[in-house]
């Protein structure tokens, strides 16, 4: 992963490039075809991601819930809450995300309080939300 992409992200702006070299380690880039899906609710979560272009959607119990776009992340609910899965997610356009294991993506949240602060304040507004 190429860490001068991660300013593009608005997750990533503020950090320092040095930080953005270290996220870029524990970071990949995947590309993926529309209705391909990146999560299920109710599976354990190993993953979080972040979408750099294209579009995906969110479910609940089958329920569309929310749109997706770049700079949209997903997936910390799970890795930092629940355990599981609570919701799907599909891709409803090719998308390029950055996908970050939940080891990393702890790692992340230890080191740069700037980021999981903002991870934290987006999930308490998605749980406020259900």
């Amino acid at each position: 992963m190429d860490a001068d992409r991660l300013k593009a992200i608005p997750l990533f702006q503020g950090l320092s490039k040095h930080q953005r070299e270290q996220v870029s380690t524990w970071a990949d880039e995947v590309d993926l075809e529309p209705g391909r899906h990146l999560v299920e609710q109710g599976e354990f979560a190993h993953e979080f991601f972040v979408i750099q272009e294209g579009t995906a959607e969110v479910t609940v119990d089958g329920n569309p819930v929310d749109a997706l776009g770049p700079g949209d992340f997903f997936g910390e609910i799970a890795l930092l809450e629940t355990e599981r899965r609570t919701a799907s997610v599909v891709a409803t356009a090719p998308l390029r995300c950055i996908v970050m294991h939940a080891r990393d993506f702890s790692s992340m949240q230890r080191t740069m309080p700037e980021v999981a602060e903002q991870i934290h304040e987006e999930m308490r507004r998605r749980l406020a939300d259900r």
